[in-house]
């Protein structure tokens, strides 16, 4: 369901537990240009309409007038009414956004950090006054900091880069330098000049290991990594930070990306049909990423990328450069790289039509969700595990229960619900289908009060026979949706622990900047019997006195209030289909919970007689 807001923008719900993923809305399309043609246009386009914007290398940047539209935007439709942020941990978290190589501000000699926690509550001021109040002062002193302290770890790299290049190096010490990363993931433990004599170093090894063809991808990642800026030039860089940092400190569940970013704050995999991707895993190396897991031919596990188009990855963040990863349609991309043994780098292209080598998947198979049976009674009980919810886990799970050959049919279905952090909407929508055809799911209310109601689709195939969920702790979002929807029409019972009580919804807009996307919880809701969820969770008929969970949504900082709604349920489809007794034969297998969930389930419906 695509969404209208203010402006003409367009938005798509979204809602999961610990991730925030796309729903209600089409596949986001692949790069609508091939990547050797200009930046394409559409800031101010809507979300679904346009492809995404291939990377340049360029730094987020924003104007103080453009960030506090975002800021303006963000507080005007946030579902609840907007808390003070933390100057302290808005601080640590602008700190973090605006070093994307640990040198700049996290590192423990950086003089940034200091300067930033001395003005971040005149930061957020700034942020929040209403455009035309004047400029962003705090931004621009830490600009000023931040341009000094980045020329000098500049000259640093650049002198071990020529002193590198002057000695000489054997093909092995010329790989390690080409495939290992100079930069530290998580805390920084290691000192920024340091850290950026070692870039410089690796930088010029490897112009003398592999010859003066390198150079051109060694100067890009040096003045990506430590660029020339201005102050001013700076400034705008630290707004940029500042707002990714605001975000998530107004809303837990809330973002904002650049548009040469914006899939960072996306679940690809959760699409109906995910976007090819050149990896899954990478390390960003000296001059480039080194693939690590899920190479896409004719990539291979191990290869350090240069060059994706016409853009080097050198120096690039960890956000642009996965962005960059995914394939367009179209023309074949051009990709340069290194290969272990090699003594030169090498040109190969990736296009999205690729020979299969092997057998296309079963319809089972392609489902994604494991099952098994397992003795019941004089029956069997089908166990269908559920790790997340995708846009079409109303089509899968449709294909486990209704298209696998069985010599009979199972006398009930158990949907292992167990650490799903969520994702679709829809995905839940069309779960619940199978079980309560056309129901009337979910109320969802805004800030100003205006209640929507999701419905159930129609499908083909209904399962009429006994269901029940199996949640715990980290069930949670779209997951607590499929539980809490059986529980309130007593369509199935709910086994297990109290799941996480995230009970808010989020939407994707485009900012009012042009700039970027938001990520931004605008609503909240209720099962469908009017029974809270935010903040408090899907109770289980049926206590397995499973592990607390380590979090639940309502430790978190600024999660929306708890909203009891309407109860909207259809009359007509309320009703039990109880579990038949099983007589104390339950097969065993090797999860224990499963067992122990279904002795439960059959042992209720025997203590009832």
């Amino acid at each position: 369901m695509l969404l209208g807001s203010a402006d003409g923008l367009c938005a798509r719900f979204v809602n999961d537990g610990t991730s925030i993923t796309a729903l209600h809305h089409a596949p986001l399309a692949p790069f609508a240009s091939a990547p050797d043609a200009a930046k394409p246009e559409g800031a101010d386009a809507c979300v679904e309409g346009r492809g995404l914007v291939f990377p340049t290398g360029e730094l987020p940047a924003l104007g103080c007038e453009q960030a506090r539209k975002v800021i303006a935007q963000a507080r005007h439709l946030l579902a609840t009414p907007a808390e003070p942020v933390d100057s302290a941990r808005f601080a640590a978290a602008t700190s973090d956004w605006l070093d994307p190589h640990g040198l700049w501000s996290v590192a423990p000699d950086a003089p940034v950090s200091p300067v930033l926690r001395k003005v971040s509550a005149r930061l957020i001021q700034e942020l929040e006054a209403a455009p035309g109040s004047g400029d962003c002062t705090a931004a621009a002193e830490i600009g000023k900091s931040l341009s000094g302290w980045v020329s000098e770890l500049r000259d640093v790299a650049e002198t071990a880069r020529g002193l590198a290049k002057n000695q000489p190096i054997d093909s092995r010490t010329r790989w390690e330098l080409a495939s290992n990363t100079p930069f530290e993931d998580g805390t920084v433990s290691r000192k920024a000049k340091d850290l950026s004599r070692l870039l410089g170093h690796g930088a010029g090894g490897v112009e003398r290991g592999y010859g003066a063809s390198l150079s051109p991808f060694a100067t890009t990642a040096i003045d990506r990594t430590l660029p020339k800026r201005s102050e001013s030039e700076w400034e705008s860089v630290v707004l940029a930070a500042a707002v990714r940092a605001y975000l998530p400190q107004l809303d837990p569940h809330g973002a904002w990306a650049p548009l040469d970013e914006e899939t960072s704050i996306y679940d690809l995999d959760l699409e109906v049909d995910p976007p090819p991707r050149l990896w899954s895993e990478m390390t960003r190396t000296t001059l480039g990423v080194r693939v690590d897991a899920g190479a896409r031919s004719p990539l291979k596990t191990g290869d350090v990328v240069l060059q994706i188009g016409s853009v080097d990855l050198g120096g690039l963040s960890v956000e642009q450069a996965n962005q960059l990863a995914i394939l367009p349609d179209g023309d074949p991309v051009k990709i340069t790289l290194l290969r272990a043994g090699a003594s030169h780098p090498q040109s190969v292209e990736a296009t999205v039509d690729v020979l299969l080598l092997s057998p296309p998947p079963s319809a089972i198979e392609a489902t994604g969700l494991s099952s098994r049976t397992i003795r019941y009674g004089t029956g069997e009980a089908l166990v269908v595990r559920i790790p997340d919810v995708p846009d079409d886990l109303g089509e899968r799970l449709a294909a486990t229960l209704f298209e696998q050959e069985r010599e009979r049919e199972p006398v009930g279905v158990l949907l292992d619900l167990r650490g799903n952090g969520g994702g679709s909407t829809d995905g839940a929508a069309g779960a619940l289908s199978l079980f309560l055809p056309g129901a009337a799911l979910f109320p969802m209310k805004r800030r100003d009060g205006e209640i929507e109601v999701d419905r159930a689709p129609r499908p083909s195939h209904v399962w009429k026979g006994p269901v029940a969920a199996l949640v715990d702790g980290d069930s949670a979002s779209a997951a607590e949706m499929l539980a809490g929807a059986l529980a309130a029409y007593e369509r199935g019972t709910v086994v297990g622990s109290r799941t996480y009580g995230k009970g808010c919804a989020q939407e994707y807009l485009d900012d009012e900047a042009g700039i970027g996307v938001l990520r931004l919880t605008t609503l909240v809701f209720s099962l469908p019997d009017g029974a809270p969820l935010q903040r408090v969770g899907v109770s289980p008929a049926i206590a397995l006195g499973l592990p607390g969970a380590l979090e639940r949504e309502a430790m978190l900082s600024h999660a929306p209030s708890t909203w009891r709604g309407p109860d909207v349920r259809d009359r007509a489809l309320i009703g039990q289909v109880p579990w038949p007794d099983h007589g104390g034969r339950v097969g065993e297998g090797s999860d224990q919970i499963v067992y122990r969930a279904l002795r439960a389930l059959g042992a209720t419906r025997a203590a009832q007689r």
